[in-house]
């Protein structure tokens, strides 16, 4: 049992370790071509420059751009202007006072592009565009994974040989973690006309790719794991201080005063998290509840708590790695697509609401938590309770890996040898846990 023990906090310090080191240089395992690429075509050529679309893809399977949505900046080779845009704007106009009569709508060197937002006059807008900057995963919905806006650029040359591209990209999604190349100048891109009987094709092309990287996004952990199961009366909870401590005191508990609540919410964009108090201080917590063993199948249940009194989470997803996911025989509530790395390998899965149901995770209080319940059919081979098998090895929340409790703390079974090999399923092994079910019931159900 010692040994087992020992080699399962060993393996799980050696995924710890990997989780981060591939957080640190970009790499995600379970989506290792997930980026967000960035293509820019000029279309045609003016008497100063040249008019463009920009394309902003996110081919991430599982983390998606949230409200207030992305941000995309860039330094001009030269001494660019931007004379106009249609889809997006520039946060900051800069300095034009060198311009008589016709002023350029950006005259920053380093300039900073946002999405429109929904609803914009319809000579405003271009395909694609207007939704706040939010891209949803590519896994959830490749149709709104995208955006593109038209930006007609000055003083920038008026052909493929003196024309540049801008250097040192950047974007926020909404907030840090992402990493851009270099713009690359490639094949002019090819367009189809809307019957399909002709094409046209890009003046010139350049494009980058943008990686995201959990630690350079925060350097906390922002969700958490907890424990339980019908047979034991120990809940193991997210660790103490999971998602860290430096703003323990900057939190606010259930009974507290309505109306000073509001006061602080109302100045969201100074304080973006004001969080519920809790010994873990995330604001989100993923539960694992192991809850029936069946002769064929057995049953878990999900729920995910938001303790942010500051944010809902829209288009949320949550990614789950088990070795019984290959065999998910049915799930409530939620949606769900496996992740199938690596050819025969099927042990990584994505969930998400459905749309207008619950896609959305509402503020802390008594509405902010969603769940589902899974139901797996066993593998006779490995189905076992014991030494924690039943539990996920690795949790993600909007592509974001959350902070497990160490193995040694996970529910064990009070008899191994019972509980492994007889299932759940007759009135006397189910009331001798009944004490311990109800506590968990009353915890967390």
């Amino acid at each position: 049992m010692e040994i087992t023990k020992c080699k399962r906090s060993t393996l799980f310090a050696s995924v710890m370790a990997l989780a981060i080191f591939s957080s640190a240089v970009a790499y995600d395992p379970f989506d290792p071509s997930g980026s967000i690429n960035i293509k820019w075509d000029v279309l045609s050529w003016t008497p100063d420059g040249y008019v463009a679309t920009v394309s902003i893809s996110n081919n991430q399977m599982y983390r998606h751009i949230m409200s207030p949505g992305w941000s995309l900046g860039w330094t001009w080779a030269k001494k660019e202007v931007i004379w106009s845009m249609v889809g997006a704007k520039v946060t900051d106009q800069g300095d034009c006072s060198n311009f008589k009569g016709n002023t350029p709508q950006c005259c920053e060197k380093t300039p900073t592009v946002i999405d429109l937002l929904p609803g914009v006059p319809y000579n405003q807008q271009f395909t694609n565009c207007c939704k706040g900057g939010v891209l949803t995963s590519l896994g959830q919905d490749p149709s709104a994974a995208a955006s593109v806006f038209q930006i007609s650029v000055g003083l920038a040359g008026i052909s493929n040989k003196t024309v540049k591209p801008p250097k040192k990209f950047y974007l926020l999604g909404p907030g840090p973690g992402y990493t851009c190349s270099a713009a690359t100048i490639v094949s002019s891109s090819v367009s189809f006309s809307p019957d399909g009987r002709s094409k046209t094709r890009a003046m010139m092309t350049w494009s980058l790719t943008c990686t995201y990287s959990q630690f350079l996004a925060s350097k906390n952990p922002t969700c958490c794991v907890s424990l339980s199961s019908f047979y034991n009366p120990i809940i193991t909870p997210c660790p103490s201080c999971a998602c860290g401590c430096k703003d323990a005191n900057n939190c606010v508990n259930d009974h507290m005063d309505s109306t000073l609540l509001q006061s602080k919410t109302s100045a969201k964009e100074i304080a973006p998290q004001l969080l519920q108090c809790t010994e873990h201080k995330c604001p989100i917590r993923v539960h694992w509840h192991v809850k029936a063993n069946y002769r064929e199948y057995w049953r878990v249940k999900i729920t995910i708590t938001n303790f942010n009194y500051l944010m809902n989470y829209t288009q949320w997803t949550l990614v789950a790695q088990h070795p019984n996911l290959n065999k998910l025989a049915n799930i409530s509530s939620f949606l769900y697509k496996p992740l199938i790395q690596y050819n025969s390998i099927n042990d990584t899965g994505m969930f998400y609401g459905i749309k207008d149901v619950n896609d959305l995770l509402r503020e802390a209080g008594p509405k902010g938590y969603i769940y589902t319940e899974l139901i797996f059919k066993k593998d006779k081979k490995t189905f076992t309770l014991d030494q924690g098998w039943a539990f996920p090895l690795r949790v993600y929340f909007n592509g974001d890996e959350c902070m497990m409790p160490l193995p040694d703390i996970y529910p064990s079974l009070p008899s191994s040898a019972f509980y492994s090999s007889n299932p759940i399923s007759s009135s006397s092994s189910s009331s001798k846990l009944a004490p311990f079910f109800i506590l968990v019931m009353l915890v967390f159900l």
